[in-house]
């Protein structure tokens, strides 16, 4: 499949005024787009994103709608080119308190994206999953799992010549919504801050890094497949010492529906994960799926796990104060 060609496309993204979205069409307008359409829920948000030199720029379109609503997709979704489906709730103690939302916007929210998207032709659908969808122990990771599954399959549906349906999956995001970058920010000033438990390890990367990743795969997609970037680990201690050096630490113990580790490629997902030198690519264990597109790989042994623990690559305290914003 040739790579897309970014000048003069019509590309939506759903989420659009959260913070993916709008570090994405800051990257993608310079690349020329013909139209880029942003597709959220929230009018003030909206309103606020239109304030900023960015938001004003001509080729933006602002729709509001709810992934929940699969007829204002149709309408959104006429005439594009590319669907980013970042929409979704992700804060992880809602979703334990609130599942039937979460099973409605993630779940439900993306069966709707899929139906939009072959009912109106679009030929590239990419949607964001997270590590939590890997053996999962919260709702948020089960919906994301679930999601995902869809947006493989969805592939069926197109047949050969339709809407080419892929998902990329990654770790937590340096200052996103829900991240405890922002919790060590509130509680320094007091002295102390708190962690669940000093065992823990996270998968990290920035926002620049997460959208770079999501553009050069929507180019390289042949549809079914998920992509995760090869990305370094962090320990909590090491963060809360680079973002809140001399605070006292309070132990507050793991949440529920929290890890001590994340995964991004479990033991069960081996056998069709195909290791490149920045990313591995998992492909799809299905008639439709051709099993040369990714040959160039290298396969990845049997049992083979990508773990925040034992990942070979940590951020060091000095790299952390570098990275994480508004580090002292």
């Amino acid at each position: 499949m040739r790579p897309l060609i970014w000048q003069d496309s019509t590309v939506l993204v759903t989420g659009g005024t959260g913070s993916f979205g709008r570090k994405f069409i800051e990257l993608l307008l310079p690349l020329n787009p013909r139209k880029l359409v942003v597709f959220s829920r929230d009018e003030l948000k909206q309103f606020e994103m239109q304030q900023t030199p960015i938001g004003r720029d001509p080729r933006l379109r602002y729709f509001i709608g709810d992934v929940r609503d699969q007829g204002r997709l149709e309408r959104a979704f006429h005439g594009i080119d590319v669907v980013v489906h970042a929409a979704a709730l992700k804060q992880v103690p809602a979703c334990e308190y609130n599942p039937i939302e979460a099973v409605k916007t993630n779940i439900e929210g993306g069966k709707n994206v899929i139906e939009a998207a072959l009912d109106q032709k679009v030929p590239r659908v990419l949607a964001l999953s997270t590590d939590k969808a890997v053996n999962p122990v919260n709702l948020y990771g089960a919906t994301k799992l679930v999601a995902e599954k869809l947006f493989v399959q969805a592939n069926a549906y197109a047949g050969l010549d339709g809407t080419k349906f892929s998902s990329v999956r990654y770790g937590n995001v340096i200052g996103s919504r829900g991240s405890v970058v922002p919790l060590f920010q509130q509680q320094r000033a007091s002295g102390r801050i708190t962690i669940t438990d000093e065992r823990m390890t996270r998968f990290w990367l920035s926002l620049d890094q997460g959208v770079r990743f999501v553009m050069s795969c929507i180019e390289k997609m042949h549809g079914g497949e998920v992509f995760i970037p090869k990305i370094p680990s962090i320990r909590i201690t090491d963060l809360a010492a680079a973002m809140a050096p001399g605070c006292a630490i309070d132990k507050i113990g793991i949440r529920p529906g929290e890890k001590l580790h994340e995964l991004l490629i479990g033991e069960d997902e081996s056998r069709s994960a195909v290791e490149f030198d920045d990313m591995y690519v998992i492909e799809p264990l299905h008639p439709w799926w051709s099993g040369t597109a990714w040959q160039d790989g290298k396969r990845t042994t049997a049992s083979y796990s990508y773990s925040s623990e034992t990942n070979p690559h940590f951020l060091t305290v000095e790299d952390l104060k570098k990275l994480a914003p508004e580090a002292p």
